[in-house]
């Protein structure tokens, strides 16, 4: 048996490392809500990618858009999660899930589906972080229909802004092996374009919780 809650805990200092370690990141894109950067992984032949924006919206209200848990708003908003299912709960804040996602990039990406165990995680300065990353679960072999792709340590992590309670800084870490045999250079301008995306729906989600 897994030990699920020390890999999870394992992500946990890894993103907190990733956030402190200012080096060897290239910018690859820029918009008004994120500055997506790059740099080779360390954990699989491929890239972890770093997105830094910030969301108006309190930390409180941006961490409603974004928790990993079944019948949420992230399934609503993000549009590359169609489903998200709890597959066991081992802990009050480390549950294992299953996220499948649609086809992308115009139908060269086909619908994926993921296997994770997560991680939510409050800090002492009032940050909270969703910690995830692949695991094998008897109860969900792959299954037809869907590629199962791998997620290595990625996450969220909504951080206040000191001085401005209305504003929170949202950093993500993807670094995701998509399974599959897709060229390089899909996989490359996919996730830049996706993250772009993310934080764009993220802002409008959470602007029309604070209108509600």
């Amino acid at each position: 048996m897994m030990d699920y809650e020390q890999r999870a805990k394992s992500v946990a200092e890894c993103l907190m490392s990733y956030r402190r370690d200012g080096t060897g990141w290239k910018v690859c894109r820029k918009s008004n809500d994120v500055v997506v950067s790059w740099r080779p992984s360390s954990e699989f032949p491929g890239n972890v990618y770093k997105g830094d924006g910030i969301i108006s919206g309190s930390p409180e209200k941006v961490w409603e858009c974004l928790k990993p848990v079944p019948n949420g708003f992230r399934v609503k908003w993000d549009d590359n999660v169609k489903k998200f299912e709890l597959l066991e709960q081992i802990s009050l804040d480390v549950s294992v899930c299953r996220t499948v996602t649609p086809s992308a990039a115009m139908g060269i990406i086909a619908p994926r589906d993921f296997v994770d165990v997560i991680l939510v995680k409050k800090y002492e300065d009032g940050s909270i972080s969703s910690n995830a990353t692949n695991i094998l679960h008897p109860g969900c072999p792959p299954q037809s229909g869907y590629v199962r792709g791998f997620n290595h340590p990625c996450g969220c992590i909504c951080v206040p802004m000191s001085g401005e309670p209305g504003k929170t800084q949202v950093l993500t870490f993807f670094q995701t092996d998509l399974g599959g045999l897709l060229p390089r250079s899909v996989v490359d301008s996919f996730f830049p374009s996706s993250m772009a995306d993310f934080y764009s729906n993220l802002n409008k989600s959470v602007k029309s919780l604070r209108d509600v």
